[in-house]
């Protein structure tokens, strides 16, 4: 409970800057609180961008952003070595890439090569860069968060499975109530306003809250629904190809002590665990011919298996 305010107050500073969408804004928290990545997919317009950058400033972080676009090179996400001159001697220094940060925001990931997505893997997996024999640490904490767009599919390199495996959550942002729309015309056309927030957690703190999401306590029941969550799955050959691997099942178990966490409670409750099946799976199981042609999302299957666990 003694985290709620903090949360709370971290609601209330986006809502200065972004209307609605809070559920997407839960859900990075929940990736970041699991030292996780996260996707974001949704049309352009929705916020995604604005949502990152304004969470990066409310707690302090460095913030970068990569434009991805075909002929953007690995050496432009990681850094490269310049040759420099001092006191008239010559030698290569590292010149840092945008990776290099605590939020790296990686819009339309889709749009790079492939050679240049898995450029991000050992910075997202391993929270270091190799550039040629030298490995340099990042500074922590640290989170991918990438974009992508669900439209506009020609001249994209759709992420591999492995690579999508690497995110904790798929986030689906959707469009804005009338109300909503309503508010962020008027906040956004009405006289120019002045975004500067106010800090609501240092890094230090929300390292420390990282370390708290692993002690929240989940029952022995709870763990083994989102054990069996999981395997079904594995097990539902009708309409998966593929099944979640069991690193699903610890970003379910994970994700369901950020969500508890978020909400001010001291456990994890079946519901945080129904409800971060979702964003959890939906990336992580391929659907088959059969499914492909009911017209089934994997959203559908996942509300199937949810229901009946």
């Amino acid at each position: 409970m003694r985290y709620k305010p903090m949360f709370d107050e971290l609601f209330s500073g986006m809502h200065k800057v972004i209307v609605g969408q809070d559920e997407v804004i839960r859900q990075i928290l929940v990736a970041m609180l699991c030292e996780s990545n996260a996707l974001l997919e949704g049309y352009p317009g929705l916020a995604k961008t604005l949502a990152v950058k304004t969470l990066a400033q409310l707690m302090d972080m460095n913030f970068s952003r990569i434009q991805n676009t075909p002929d953007l090179m690995p050496s432009d996400v990681t850094g490269t070595y310049i040759l420099t001159e001092e006191h008239g001697k010559r030698e290569f220094k590292f010149q840092p890439g945008p990776v290099f940060a605590n939020i790296v925001l990686a819009d339309e990931i889709n749009r790079a090569t492939p050679k240049t997505q898995s450029a991000l893997l050992e910075a997202m997996q391993e929270k270091q860069v190799t550039v040629g024999n030298q490995t340099f640490a990042l500074e922590l904490p640290f989170f991918v968060l990438a974009t992508q767009n669900p439209i506009e599919q020609e001249g994209t390199y759709p992420l591999p499975e492995a690579q999508a495996d690497r995110f904790l959550l798929k986030i689906n942002v959707g469009y804005p109530t009338p109300d909503e729309e309503r508010k962020i015309v008027d906040l956004y056309s009405g006289e120019a306003f002045d975004k500067k927030l106010r800090v609501m957690a240092t890094k230090s703190q929300f390292l420390h809250l990282q370390q708290a999401t692993r002690q929240v306590p989940i029952a022995n029941d709870i763990k083994q629904r989102a054990i069996d969550i999981v395997l079904a799955t594995r097990a539902k050959k009708d309409l998966i190809q593929y099944g979640a691997s069991p690193r699903a099942s610890i970003g379910l178990v994970l994700a369901g002590k950020a969500r508890a966490l978020i909400e001010g409670r001291n456990h994890v409750s079946l519901e945080d665990i129904k409800a971060m099946a979702y964003p959890v799976l939906r990336h992580r199981i391929i659907l088959n011919f059969e499914a492909e042609r009911k017209g089934l999302k994997q959203d559908d299957i996942i509300k199937e298996i949810v229901d009946k666990k």
